[in-house]
């Protein structure tokens, strides 16, 4: 072999080197943690800031790389060509294109890109430096080819303006989600993240004590009445309303109950509460939970009245219950633990009617939908269109549903069963 051929083999390896370096780059570049590279660019890291700018910067970097790509790759096959030519005369485009083949796909593609997938923050920390010249050499080019692909695109009636970038919070849920499968993150943790996720989602509607479930006492009631029914609730605060429950006047507090019956010549028979009850407060139940939590902290409260736009009093929420919707349910030694969820020995569960459907997904890792409904009841109703007696069978999400129990107009047991097929009809 002459110099030339020595020094075009050379070249050709050269190439071939470079087509390496252009497809690791595009695999480190769209594999490499964000957050991983914002915290080290944080920390000072020159390396880090500039994998964080080129992050940024996909489309125009994707199109470097594959500019560059496509150069040194066509660039290598012409001179392998053309060095095979002159050896083994025309058969040499064959030979040419076999080892061509193999060496652009082993050494410049696979390679490459599986040692990009395995490490591919440090393989980004690397090329990074190499990589910043070359993408603003190539600017003017790829600012040109995108523009054509875009206007090629827009006569096919594709839109290249919209864009569908998914949200950070979806994108952490989706992570969790796929941790979880793989059993990196246990359930319990996967249930907390989720919930501070759903915060912003949620209305205090959902997630407040309804005015059934809601302990209220009447201040007209005799005051040793009133002493003996706050110290026998397990609740710390208990609203006080006059002539009717839509009528609250005030919040009591059972410590300053107690206080005041302690106190020096105190008289139960006298003491009136509505003069240690602090004054009430409404907030509409349209709020979010995220702001009902900061609203909370901010006020250095834990108890507010929820209230339709009507004015009505439709129930209560306490800091616990949002907190509950973080970390899981809160109890304590005055708790009566009741989940409303119970096992049968068929597979089955009998689920009280006022369960909500977010604390019954969270228990049995369910995903029934709940955007329309907030409790098993309101699935049952929902599904059913009308109040259903017992006996009655629905079908939804995978499950069948059997009304078991009702008093009056509310449903109060229901028995839950998992089905082969989602017929979503009555029976």
């Amino acid at each position: 072999m002459t110099t030339a051929l020595w020094l075009t083999s050379a070249a050709i390896v050269a190439l071939l080197a470079m087509s390496f370096f252009f497809s690791g780059s595009e695999t480190a570049i769209t594999a490499a943690s964000r957050a991983r590279m914002h915290q080290m660019a944080r920390s000072g890291s020159r390396r880090a800031k500039l994998v964080e700018r080129l992050s940024a910067e996909k489309e125009r970097v994707i199109g470097a790389i594959l500019l560059g790509n496509n150069i040194v790759n066509i660039l290598a096959s012409t001179l392998a060509a053309s060095v095979l030519i002159q050896i083994f005369g025309e058969a040499g485009i064959a030979y040419a294109t076999v080892v061509m083949t193999a060496a652009v796909v082993v050494f410049s593609e696979v390679l490459p890109k599986t040692l990009a997938i395995q490490r591919p923050d440090a393989f980004a920390l690397v090329i990074a430096p190499i990589l910043n010249p070359i993408v603003t050499i190539f600017a003017p080019v790829t600012l040109t080819i995108q523009k054509l692909v875009r206007l090629i695109l827009r006569l096919f009636g594709v839109k290249t303006d919209a864009t569908r970038d998914i949200s950070g919070a979806e994108e952490i849920r989706d992570t969790l989600d796929l941790l979880h499968s793989e059993g990196e993150v246990v359930k319990n943790d996967k249930d907390r993240m989720g919930g501070l996720l759903d915060l912003k989602d949620l209305q205090v509607a959902d997630i407040m004590v309804h005015r059934t479930r809601m302990l209220a006492l009447d201040a007209s009631d005799p005051p040793e009445a009133l002493v003996d029914a706050v110290l026998a609730s397990a609740f710390t605060r208990i609203p006080l309303y006059r002539d009717n429950p839509d009528n609250i006047v005030g919040v009591v507090h059972a410590k300053d109950v107690l206080r005041a019956v302690l106190a020096p010549g105190a008289d139960v028979k006298t003491l009136e509460l509505l003069a240690i009850a602090t004054d009430p407060w409404f907030i509409p139940e349209t709020t979010s939970a995220e702001t009902q939590l900061n609203a909370f902290l901010k006020r250095k409260s834990h108890f507010a009245l929820v209230v339709d736009e009507y004015g009505d009093v439709q129930g209560l929420i306490t800091l616990e219950d949002i907190l509950e919707e973080i970390v899981g349910a809160i109890s304590d030694e005055h708790d009566v633990e009741v989940s409303g969820v119970t096992r049968q020995a068929d597979g089955s569960y009998l689920l009280d009617g006022g369960l909500p459907i977010r604390d019954l997904n969270r228990v049995l890792d369910w995903h029934l939908p709940d955007e329309d409904f907030t409790t098993v009841a309101g699935l049952v109703i929902h599904v059913a269109r009308m109040i259903p007696e017992p006996g009655q069978i629905y079908d939804f999400g995978g499950f069948r549903f059997t009304v078991l129990r009702k008093v009056k107009n509310r449903i109060t047991q229901v028995r839950a069963q998992a089905v082969a097929e989602e017929t979503d009809a009555a029976i």
